[in-house]
């Protein structure tokens, strides 16, 4: 398992990743077909569902939702960006509908570098290069299960935005629509996207007559967390040793953490 020196260099390039055909059409049709069988939110409303801290989230669904935890093209990505020892952090899935528009928690944001928005962040939160080494704190990795991208709306962003010193101009943060330096790159049902969260990102309005679906999971250094609560083990699944490791408690790498690569 290791990591394509091209994936290396896009994603310290641009703060973002997006890898075709991670998943069969088989698969996509088996997740999306366990989520027909799901009350998702109505159209209109807030479009999260399957959230998780606070319980185990959309994981209690059935084995292809934990499948996703470790799936092997992820792993090296992880790896390079968060060390060998992290954790499961949150998650949640999107649905939108066409026409539905920008929320709050959707306009372009980071959480961490220039553009968060609190100052004084600690070093391991944010995207950093020394010594021919990544120091990432937190990645995000969605899950594609209908086509998105441009014309049809989803994921956005401002690609090498995780390496600014400056916060994101008024100009483009109230219009990003119809601002040239704002992307949605092509992501296809089957694809995976991994970006740090120190890209300045968010979602675009969604304009596709088929509606949206990803899932979304996020990974932290394993001495950090997000908030006091935390993602259960599902009791529906029987979970990998690996898999279980990422439920862990925050702990110091190596020495409270174990390895997910020994």
């Amino acid at each position: 398992m290791s990591l394509d020196t091209v994936q290396q260099y896009l994603f310290d390039l641009q703060g973002y990743l997006v890898i075709e055909n991670a998943l069969s059409t088989d698969e996509v049709a088996t997740i999306n077909a366990i989520l027909d069988e799901h009350q998702l939110p109505e159209e209109g409303s807030r479009e999260r569902f399957g959230s998780a801290p606070d319980g185990p989230g959309f994981l209690d669904w059935g084995q292809p939702f934990c499948n996703l935890l470790d799936h092997e093209t992820i792993m090296p990505i992880l790896r390079q960006q968060l060390g060998d020892c992290f954790r499961l952090d949150r998650i949640y899935g999107i649905c939108m509908e066409e026409d539905t528009g920008r929320v709050l928690t959707s306009a372009l944001h980071a959480d961490y570098g220039a553009t968060a928005p609190f100052s004084g962040v600690e070093e391991g939160e944010y995207f950093a290069f020394k010594s021919n080494q990544i120091y990432n704190g937190f990645v995000v990795v969605t899950w594609n299960l209908t086509d998105s991208g441009p014309g049809m709306g989803g994921f956005s962003c401002i690609p090498g935005s995780h390496k600014s010193n400056y916060k994101v101009p008024r100009a483009i943060f109230d219009s990003p629509e119809t601002s040239p330096a704002v992307v949605m790159p092509h992501a296809p049902a089957g694809s995976v996207t991994l970006f740090t969260e120190s890209l300045t990102h968010g979602t675009a309005v969604w304009r596709s007559k088929t509606g949206r679906r990803s899932l979304l999971y996020k990974y932290c250094v394993s001495h950090m967390a997000w908030k006091s609560s935390r993602v259960q083990i599902p009791d529906s699944v029987k979970l990998t040793d690996r898999q279980e490791i990422l439920f862990g408690e925050p702990g110091d790498p190596h020495r409270y953490f174990p390895s997910l690569f020994a």
